[in-house]
């Protein structure tokens, strides 16, 4: 019998090895002679309700008592042995129900089952599951059915487990969940330091879990039979697992004994494999037979391999993991895989055929594993805000929760040299969300529906390309080939490239560091001639403070490319406090705040909002002083009011600063319009911008305002914004680059 024993795993003594295993309740024969067999990695253990799966467990820990048979862990006897004993054997178990503690808080849980030297930490398990260190003061009994399995899997692995035996570890959990924790055990027995058993009823988890699966009926381990054909077998599903079956059905009964041969899984089915799930509700001893009608319509049709795959390589299949990380320079393809998959794994083939690496990314809402190597339940678990809103079963919810997970997942991740996405409307909102988190240079590419009309709102104040998909984004056709393919293409030169000058040094010798100058009309006097001083030893950017200027700016800081700024003109704040057309965002600043960037700037053009035609203004402000710049754009002056709030705004950004700051106040007027004799003339609302921004801002040694005599357009002011950028970046290393 020794031989025929199911095994997993591979050929090396097992972890866990089961034979003849009897339990009785009563006279109740719950285990008839189960033999199994665990050599590393994960199995997975389905059957019906009252087959045993759970007496086994038990069994395993010592909780209830075993009549014949033995149980060995790594060669040790369990049988006779107490549970804590078990347990320190090197044994965590997850019991069905989670059973936490519902006073005790998330981190109170870890702490008190934190050992001593153990590979396994509090810290470790917030970074497997970030969730939980979101949750961290939370109670057990606040936490949703996902976060208290997330915390029974931590509380089993803080015991440094070499196995991890887990009943119905997805019960009641949402899809998304549901993928999370699938992947999660996945890559923990990858990474070899713990093997699995895992109880489950829902086939479709334990045949993506495992490969091969053990099935038990009555008691006893029927056989063992590979994953996909189980997956796509939905009359052996039936006899086996019962829908309306009953033991005394066809070969249900059968003796484990007549099942050796099933010991050798069969081979898997290939090309496309259609999946049929024949309990779609838990299945018990009595349940009634479900509609054929309905089997078939919940049935899907896969063109890979069912199992979870981690970074590429199937579960149990360890060598396509040698040598690779996620830091590894590769492409992201990324987009909406149940609806875009063909379309996606088309660009995808091409990218890989030119021989650049590439990592898929499902941004599908639907729930479900589309066999992505990041899944969509992985991304979604990124959101700052969780991932309920993705399941939420609204549309527009979950886009929006998507987007706003794929922009947190995204900026996590290194060593991207591209990202192409294809879709529609919705697809392209999401992935051009994250396409804006990475830095100006490395290639972004969206194909779209999109892409002929307005994409301001896609692009951003970055450097993404959109190429129009002509046809929907629906199927691969003569034209859709030829564009997606053409897009292909396009990305793996872009990435060759950009890898190739990474590689070579990031500037050549001699280069000048580039420096961000924001310019209005109103101030182009003041800007030419800093740049005119500054300019053999930097190389000005001068970016047009019309709202898409400032983030420009602040993007390229972000991303490392200008390595100096001078501010002049922070008029964009206008029209982010009072409405008008050209506003900055509230992030303005944000990217000196983060990056600590030397930082000059001053109060350029803040005497005036923007509005298109007259007859756009509002009507709240029909009353105030304006100035036709041209038929299309109306300048409406700033109030004494208005400069307080805004002097008070920057005031607090310039706190916030924590490198060192130099703000220069040109207390002769801040604009061309705002000098004696101009329109838009008016002491007591600059002195009020004035007063806000030295009552606001805490001066220290490094932070300082400079008030100085003399109109913003003056030569002498050009002259003292050169001189305190000098003194700033003085002693840096001005041949330092940006980040790739």
């Amino acid at each position: 019998m020794a031989e025929a024993t199911p095994r997993a795993g591979g050929s090396g003594p097992p972890i866990l090895q089961i034979q003849g295993l009897n339990v009785f309740y009563g006279r109740s024969h719950a285990l008839q002679g189960v033999d199994l067999a665990l050599h590393s990695g994960v199995l997975s253990v389905v059957g019906r309700n009252g087959m045993g799966k759970t007496t086994m467990c038990k069994a395993i820990m010592g909780l209830v008592p075993v009549a014949s048979g033995s149980i060995r862990f790594r060669g040790e006897e369990l049988v006779g042995r107490a549970p804590a004993e078990i347990a320190r054997l090197g044994i965590g178990y997850v019991p069905q129900g989670r059973r936490l503690w519902r006073s005790l808080t998330v981190d109170e849980h870890l702490r008190l089952m934190a050992r001593k030297n153990g590979a396994w930490t509090p810290e470790r398990i917030y970074e497997v599951f970030p969730r939980l260190a979101e949750r961290r003061r939370n109670g057990g009994g606040q936490l949703s059915g996902g976060e208290q399995q997330m915390l029974a899997i931590s509380r089993a692995l803080l015991m440094n487990p070499r196995l991890l035996i887990m009943d119905e570890p997805t019960e009641g959990l949402a899809p998304v969940i549901v993928a999370h924790v699938e992947e999660t055990l996945v890559r923990l027995a990858a990474e070899g330091d713990v093997s699995i058993l895992v109880i489950e009823q829902n086939i479709g988890v334990a045949t993506q879990m495992s490969d091969p699966v053990a099935i038990m009926v009555n008691g006893r381990i029927h056989q063992v039979i590979a994953s996909s054909v189980l997956a796509a077998d939905r009359d052996l599903q039936q006899r086996l697992l019962g829908v309306g079956r009953h033991s005394h059905d066809g070969d249900a009964g059968a003796p484990a004994a007549d099942a050796g041969a099933a010991a050798q899984p069969a081979a898997a089915p290939e090309g496309p494999i259609r999946i049929f799930i024949s309990n779609p509700t838990t299945p018990t001893r009595w349940s009634q037979d479900v509609p054929a009608a309905r089997i078939e319509a919940q049935a899907r049709t896969v063109t890979r391999p069912t199992l979870a795959t981690v970074d590429g390589g199937r579960v149990g299949d360890l060598s396509p993991l040698a040598g690779r990380t996620p830091q590894e320079p590769h492409v992201i393809i990324a987009g909406t895989l149940d609806t875009k998959g063909d379309e996606l794994r088309y660009i995808r083939d091409i990218i890989k055929a030119a021989g650049i690496r590439t990592r898929l990314v499902d941004l599908s809402t639907a729930g479900r594993n589309q066999g992505a190597e990041v899944s969509a339940q992985e991304v979604a678990l990124a959101s700052p805000s969780g991932s309920a809103g993705i399941a939420s079963g609204d549309r527009g919810t979950a886009v929006a929760a998507m987007t706003e997970a794929f922009r947190a997942w995204i900026g996590r991740q290194q060593g991207i040299v591209g990202i192409i996405s294809a879709g529609g409307s919705g697809g392209t909102v999401i992935a051009t969300a994250g396409m804006q988190v990475l830095p100006v240079g490395v290639p972004k590419l969206m194909i779209s529906t999109m892409a002929s009309g307005n994409v301001a709102a896609y692009v951003g104040a970055t450097d993404i390309t959109m190429m129009h998909s002509v046809t929907d984004v629906q199927g691969l056709n003569r034209i859709s080939r030829t564009v997606l393919g053409n897009g292909a293409r396009a990305m793996a030169a872009m990435a060759r490239a950009f890898m190739e000058d990474a590689a070579a040094g990031r500037r050549p010798a001699g280069e000048r560091p580039l420096a961000g100058l924001t310019m209005f009309g109103v101030t182009t006097p003041c800007v030419q001639e800093v740049a005119r001083l500054i300019g053999k030893e930097w190389e000005p950017l001068v970016f047009h403070a019309t709202g898409v200027g400032g983030r420009a700016m602040e993007k390229l800081v972000e991303s490392g490319l200008v390595q100096g700024v001078i501010d002049v003109t922070t008029t964009e704040v206008c029209d982010l406090l009072m409405g008008g057309i050209l506003p900055a965002t509230e992030n303005r600043f944000g990217a000196v705040i983060r990056t600590k960037l030397p930082y000059v700037g001053s109060v350029g053009a803040l005497d005036m909002v923007n509005f298109a035609a007259p007859d756009t203004v509002p009507a709240a402000y029909r009353q105030r002083r304006f100035y036709p710049h041209n038929p299309q754009v109306t300048l409406m002056r700033t109030t004494v009011e208005e400069n307080r709030r805004m002097g008070a705004w920057i005031g607090e950004r310039l706190n916030r600063m924590e490198g060192p700051v130099r703000f220069l106040i040109p207390e002769g007027g801040v604009s061309a319009l705002d000098a004696p004799g101009q329109p838009f003339w008016d002491p007591a609302a600059d002195a009020a911008l004035i007063d806000a921004l030295t009552a606001t801002v805490r001066v220290t040694a490094t932070r300082q305002i400079v008030r100085l005599p003399h109109h913003i357009n003056d030569p002498a002011f050009a002259a003292a914004l050169v001189q305190h950028f000098r003194a700033l970046h003085q002693g840096r290393h001005r041949g330092a680059s940006g980040r790739t």
